[in-house]
């Protein structure tokens, strides 16, 4: 597939224009080659891809974007797109190509490419279906990229992260899933449009599963630094566990009710892996909700299985794992949701 990149070689016979367009200053040192360039792979041109890709230019978190999808045409559309939009962002290098030969040398691989569910299909068949497309696609990144980090998007992506995983070779700390960040991005809004303060200002997590057994951590929230639920006992404010539930429901119907109204999910999504992005390639060290190999953790055990925790990320991908106290229903509720992926994984037979 052609690829459009910036050259300065314009001129007669491939003249470097930048030779007669820039005149060095006296004394100067010939340029030095930076060892700084900091380049992307998205894999998977869609909804998601292309909100992540947006999301990424308009941060100016790389130095270079590649875009690798299986549709050429809507490939290249949507590279020349971004690149028109140039004069308008941070200096970005954009490529795209169906070789994954494009993604050599990435920082950071984010893929979202997944198959769409036919109607009256089981979940095991469209995951069985989305295996056969990772094992098309994790090797390549690997091959040509093996020092890169593995970020998955693509659902299910508690069960896709450790087939990434298994797939790709990598040492755990460098296969990462999108796992419930956004959850917790929608939990924490839930809760401060409760009580009517800045969403930044709430801590709080929602674990495990990103889906339907996903638990949340109430036992640990906090704004502006009060835990609130030992500071409603304090006050003796009373408050139902029904409202707590309900809370944590609607986050867990965030994304059917995005999907039913405007026919998917891509901004929050796209906001959500570029700030994992940032994290991690800043060396930010920030802790978010991702899925990572949770073996050993709050008495999962059974398997290697990835699901979401509190994890502190950084260059090298995932630092470790946050010491946050559980109760013991939360604690239960985790394996629980840990059983349930691994009765999912046993299935796939890798």
């Amino acid at each position: 597939m052609h690829k459009t990149t910036s050259a300065s070689s314009l001129g007669p016979g491939g003249l470097d224009l930048t030779q007669a367009f820039f005149k060095p200053i006296h004394g100067a040192a010939p340029p030095s080659s930076s060892n700084r360039h900091t380049k992307i792979s998205v894999i998977g041109a869609g909804n998601v891809g292309m909100a992540i890709a947006q999301t990424i230019l308009t941060q100016g978190l790389a130095d270079e974007l590649v875009l690798v999808d299986a549709i050429p045409d809507k490939l290249r559309g949507e590279m020349i797109d971004l690149q028109h939009a140039a004069a308008f962002l941070p200096r970005t290098k954009i490529n795209a190509s169906v070789d994954y030969a494009v993604t050599s040398n990435s920082d950071l691989c984010i893929v979202t490419a997944g198959a769409r569910q036919i109607h009256g299909e089981s979940r095991l068949n469209l995951l069985q279906r989305n295996v056969a497309l990772f094992r098309k696609i994790i090797p390549p990144l690997a091959k040509y990229s093996p020092e890169t980090i593995l970020l998955i998007v693509s659902n299910p992506v508690d069960v896709l992260t450790y087939v990434a995983w298994k797939l790709s070779g990598f040492p755990s700390n460098r296969v990462i899933g999108s796992g419930t960040n956004l959850d917790s991005s929608r939990f924490r809004f839930r809760i401060a449009d409760h009580l009517d303060v800045n969403a930044q200002d709430v801590q709080a997590y929602i674990v495990g599963e990103h889906g339907d057994s996903s638990v949340a951590l109430w036992s640990s929230i906090s704004v502006g630094g009060v835990p609130v639920l030992s500071f409603l006992e304090k006050q003796q404010i009373a408050y139902e566990k029904e409202t707590l539930e309900s809370i944590h429901k609607a986050v867990v119907d965030s994304a059917s009710e995005v999907i039913s109204l405007k026919g998917y999910t891509s901004w929050a999504i796209g906001y959500s892996a570029a700030g994992l992005a940032r994290s991690i390639l800043r060396d930010h060290r920030s802790i978010h909700p991702v899925s990572v190999l949770a073996k050993g953790f709050y008495g999962v055990d059974g398997g290697d299985v990835f699901l979401s925790l509190p994890a502190q990320l950084g260059r090298s991908g995932v630092l470790g794992v946050t010491n946050v106290h559980l109760t013991d229903e939360e604690e239960q509720k985790l394996r629980d949701s840990a059983k349930i992926i691994l009765e999912v994984q046993v299935q796939l037979g890798l």
